[in-house]
């Protein structure tokens, strides 16, 4: 059994990726075009890592790893061959010389080193043949294929609406690779045979920290930079047509903040709880979608939306709740800043009233123990070069449901 239809259903199966080779790609010179605000310490952030699975597996949650699980799906002949054609047919610098010797050298790796290479890149003074202009008019550390640091976000790649997982489709060029090797991994690996998805990598753009599932059948996506409109609008009429949810709220992010997630401004803790970033949830606002039952002048599934309202007063109507708690971030406008900054609103619930939490934002963390939440505070210096938390590093495969009302 397979899905989730909460936040906060105790979690039983989740999918991390290890921070690996990929990392260690990043310079002062790249880190900006590949999202990091810095170059992470890699050992030290797979230390941090290490120390979140194993706080998780003592929750009794099993550990899966993208890395381990696409391994297993390239031992497929077929599989690896549609790996290797679609990174030769995107990737545009190479040129026809260097994809012909790529092909090859690709076809001739193991299933291991293939992971490698589609995971951590291809720099130009690492291959042996294939030369010609490309090669020689490239600088010799130019990556001919580039890494992907933030597979460490395995949250944004794909996300689990009740028995279906959705796979989206990621809005930056230095990610919009991440959600292929995500799609074959849920396409082709024996554990996910016969599981049913939605959306998709070729579609309008829309990412997984965008999207929070507040109670079985009620659907949150904040729309910005990242999730289009016509993202969240496709997601919705694939949500109703499915039977996968009743009302999505789509919730438009402030343009200065375009580059967030919904994640990284509040995050459920408990059912009718959530951790909030002060300085921006009273000018958000929520625009609640439902199917109308009919169909427009093209066809289509109808749509009926509704006025924009304050957020917390639309979930909270959506879930069939008297009012949504929130705990906010910091003690000030000021803390709050910094531990947004940090993620201190991008906690993972494990359980209703469990969560994990990185350490360094104690007077967050301190707000939520005193509203009843127990949190597993773990580190999180250089896992959060990457400007991610816990709930970004993390896909839910599996949670046990959530007494509510039916969708549909």
């Amino acid at each position: 059994m397979v899905g989730a239809d909460s936040e906060v259903g105790r979690l039983r199966t989740v999918m991390l990726h290890r921070p690996g080779p990929e990392l260690r790609r990043l310079t002062p010179r790249n880190n900006d075009k590949l999202l990091f605000d810095g170059i992470p310490w890699v050992s030290r952030a797979q230390e941090e890592h290490d120390a979140f699975a194993e706080a998780l597996r003592e929750r009794d949650v099993e550990v899966l790893y993208l890395t381990d699980l696409l391994t297993e799906t390239l031992e497929l002949a077929e599989v690896r061959e549609q790996a290797i054609g679609q990174l030769l047919a995107e990737t545009l610098a190479l040129g026809d010389t260097m994809r012909g010797y790529l092909a090859g050298f690709l076809r001739d790796a193991s299933p291991a080193e293939l992971t490698t290479h589609l995971t951590a890149g291809i720099r130009n003074d690492e291959v042996r043949g294939g030369f010609g202009l490309v090669t020689r008019l490239l600088p010799h550390d130019a990556f001919l294929v580039d890494p992907l640091p933030n597979l460490l976000f395995t949250r944004d790649s794909s996300v689990w609406i009740r028995d279906r997982v959705a796979i989206t489709s990621l809005a930056m060029p230095a990610r919009q690779r991440e959600t292929q090797l995500t799609e074959l991994i849920y396409a082709c690996h024996p554990r996910f045979a016969g599981t049913r998805r939605v959306h998709g990598s070729h579609l309008e753009h829309v990412e997984g920290g965008d999207v929070l599932l507040l109670s079985p059948g009620v659907v949150a996506v904040g729309v910005g930079e990242r999730t289009t409109p016509a993202g969240a609008e496709r997601l919705a009429r694939q949500l109703f047509a499915d039977g996968l949810a009743h009302t999505v709220l789509a919730v438009p992010i402030a343009q200065e903040r375009a580059t967030m997630h919904l994640d990284t401004i509040c995050t459920l803790v408990d059912v009718d709880k959530m951790v909030v970033y002060p300085n921006v949830i009273d000018s958000l606002q929520a625009y609640a979608v439902t199917p109308a039952g009919t169909l427009d002048d093209t066809g289509h599934a109808k749509l009926e939306v509704a006025p924009a309202r304050p957020f917390l007063e639309a979930a909270a109507e959506a879930m069939g709740i008297d009012r949504l708690h929130h705990v906010d971030t910091g003690l000030d406008p000021v803390s709050a800043e910094r531990e947004q900054w940090d993620d201190g609103n991008n906690t993972l619930a494990l359980a209703p009233r469990l969560v994990v939490a990185y350490e360094r934002n104690r007077e967050t963390n301190a707000a939520l123990e005193a509203a009843g939440i127990e949190v597993i505070a773990i580190a999180g210096s250089e896992l959060g070069s990457g400007r991610g938390g816990p709930r970004c590093m993390s896909c839910p495969v599996t949670r046990e449901p959530l007494a509510g009302p039916a969708a549909g």
